[in-house]
């Protein structure tokens, strides 16, 4: 089990990659939606193929917007993990009932990924299994 003050640690880690990542997100969601410096819309694109580039632009800023969203909620629930003391445990080896101890996230990926909810083994099954 992780100590107090790596708990503490790692809940400083993601409250800060949170609040980096809802600026990120703040950022491209404002570009998806075309705004300029004074929150209104920005001029028209003259050309065919400005439009295609400016959708273009737009899909992708709205897939990133999407997939930093995933992430956030990923953080939240890394949050509350470690409020109920489940921070630091892979939910796949637990739900296999493997022994806490047996089923600790290595430290080292935590500080990388801190939102990780499975060991490496576990979340490469878990990639395998979904293609």
């Amino acid at each position: 089990m992780l100590k107090k003050t790596e708990l503490e640690e790692f809940k400083r880690l993601l409250l800060t990659l949170r609040a980096r990542i809802r600026g990120d997100v703040q950022q491209l969601t404002d570009e998806a939606l075309d705004r300029n410096e004074n929150g209104s819309e920005s001029k028209s694109p003259t050309h065919l193929a400005e439009l295609g580039t400016e959708t273009y632009e737009q899909d992708f800023a709205l897939r990133r917007v999407e997939n930093e969203q995933e992430t956030l909620d990923e953080i939240e629930e890394a949050l509350h993990r470690i409020e109920d003391e489940s921070y630091g445990i892979c939910s796949a080896c637990k739900e296999a009932g493997k022994s806490v101890s047996k089923s600790l996230i290595p430290k080292a990926r935590l500080r990388v990924i801190p939102y990780a909810r499975n060991c490496v083994e576990c979340e490469r099954k878990r990639e395998e299994n979904a293609h």
